[in-house]
Order: structure tokens, then sequence, then C-alpha cells
């Protein structure tokens, strides 16, 4: 892969364009040094391995993955993808709005109603979605490619590969208890707030040991480590859109920017400057296209 040597370890580069607000493009040419904390987003995730080998853990199962297979990540499905023993390795990583591919599986016949429906497939290890992968996402990296264009070959891409999903099984889910969604659905919405273990406790009924063991069984995170996680994804969106990076970390609950920092490197495997910036240089690049 270009850009890997055992010498230099190259920045995180963040794609993102206003005008295709439904999928961003992350770019990492070497990984040694590129860690998470077990995580999840909000998005529908897959992305490519382009060099190397990795670790990634899928909820409870444990994957070795290598240059040429994609992985899949469904939406607040906890995972992580590691180096091996700190080896070279290199990757292409879309987020998709969850929203937007489920109207595309929807509008393609795929699901039976407009709502979400997990994939059961975790990796994929053929060449000829790899490559068609691959190519789309050098499309969207180039900022001499026409919008049209982007938008065609994202659309085409997912379309054509949401089609060869459906053939898999469909994922059953166990379903969290009615008290446990209350809790998630709780720390949703005080996210940026100071949430005690007391204040749960009370609104379950359950013991502190308990709350917490079942949540995670759940949930596949603590509820401290549910509200982190929830809390990056704010903090992210806030710096997507151009938030400097103190006034993001109090939006996202956090009490200093440090604190943020720290977290957001151990959840993103980035920096918030390295995040934002590379953000901007590329929504900068669309604009003096349009001009």
């Amino acid at each position: 892969m270009a850009g890997m040597t055992n010498t230099t370890v190259s920045k995180p580069i963040f794609w993102r364009d206003a005008r295709l607000p439904h999928v961003e493009l992350r770019k990492v040419s070497d990984g040694r040094q590129v860690c998470y904390a077990p995580h999840s987003h909000t998005q529908w995730s897959i992305g490519a391995i382009t060099g190397g080998e990795s670790t990634y853990q899928y909820r409870e199962d444990l994957f070795h993955v290598r240059a040429g297979d994609l992985v899949l990540m469904n939406p607040e499905w906890v995972h992580s993808c590691n180096p091996i023993d700190n080896q070279p390795w290199a990757y292409l990583m879309l987020y998709v709005d969850t929203g937007w591919l489920t109207d595309l599986r929807f509008r393609a016949g795929l699901l039976p109603t407009p709502h979400w429906q997990d994939i059961a497939t975790a990796t994929l290890s053929e060449p000829i979605w790899y490559e068609r992968y691959c190519r789309m996402a050098e499309c969207l990296l180039d900022a001499q490619r026409d919008l049209l264009d982007k938008q065609t070959e994202v659309v085409e891409f997912l379309s054509d590969l949401m089609h060869e999903l459906a053939r898999q099984p469909v994922v059953q889910q166990p379903k969290a208890p009615d008290t446990l969604t209350e809790l998630a659905r709780y720390l949703d919405n005080h996210m940026a707030e100071d949430v005690s273990l007391d204040t749960l406790c009370e609104i379950s009924g359950y013991s502190a040991g308990h709350l917490i063991r079942a949540f995670r069984q759940y949930f596949g995170l603590t509820p401290h480590a549910y509200l982190l996680n929830r809390r990056i994804q704010l903090g992210r969106l806030e710096l997507a859109n151009g938030t400097p990076i103190a006034e993001a970390a109090l939006n996202a609950g956090f009490a200093d920017q440090p604190h943020f920092q720290r977290t957001f490197k151990r959840l993103m495997a980035a920096t918030p400057n390295q995040y934002r910036q590379s953000s901007t240089s590329h929504q900068i690049q669309a604009t003096d296209r349009k001009q």
C-alpha cells in the first residue's frame, strides 16, 4: 500500500462533502498506531482492508482480516479493529447514514417496511466487491470528480451490495427488556448531562450490579461506556459542522477539552483536531469546485 513505511505513521484522512451528507469516508494508510476501544456508530459502516492485516472484534466474534477483505458493521453494534503486533495495515472506512440506507433498501424492495433491519454478514472476501468498493472510495477522494459522478458511484455500489446481502439470512436479534430500552433512551436524551448510577437504578428498579451486567449483555457496553460513546458521536457531529473543539467538548457533555480529546482519540483513533481539519479541507475543495 502506497504511503506505508516502517518509520512514518501517516495521519488519517476524513472525507466529507456537504452535498453528499449521507456518507463519510475515512482513509488510513498506516494503522499501526490506530487502536480503537470497543465502540459503536449510529451509521451503518463498511471498510476495506487495503494493506496488511488486523483483528476485527464484532460483538462476540473475532475475525482475522487482511488486505482484500471487507468488514461490515450494523449501527449500534459494538466493535473494534486493531493492528496485530504493531504491524502496518491500511484501510478505507465508509460511514453511511442509516435512514438514507434504509430508504434505499426499502425503495429497492429489499425491506418490507421503511425500518432498519440489521445485516447478517460481518465480512466479505470476494475480489469483485473489494475492487468496486475501492473504486468508489477513489472517486470520492478525487477532488476533480464531479458531484454526479460521486453520487452515482455511491448509489450503484450500495444498491448492488444491498441486493447481494439480501440473500443472506435475516438477523434475529434478542430484544432488550423494555426497562433497559428505556434506560438507553434516557441516556440518549441526557447524554450531555451528569448522569448518576443512582438515577439509573431509581428509573429501572435494578440494583447497581444487576443494572450494569444486564445493560452490557444487551448493548455491549456498560451504561457509562454507552454514554461516552454517545457523547463522542455528538462531538463528532459538532466538529463536522465546524464547531470549535472547546465548544464541541462542552456541547457533548465533557467538563473540559482534555477529557474530550482523550476520549475522542480512544474511540475514534484520531484527535478532534485531525478530524475537524481533514473534514474542513475537503469541504473547502468541494466549495471551490462549485465556484
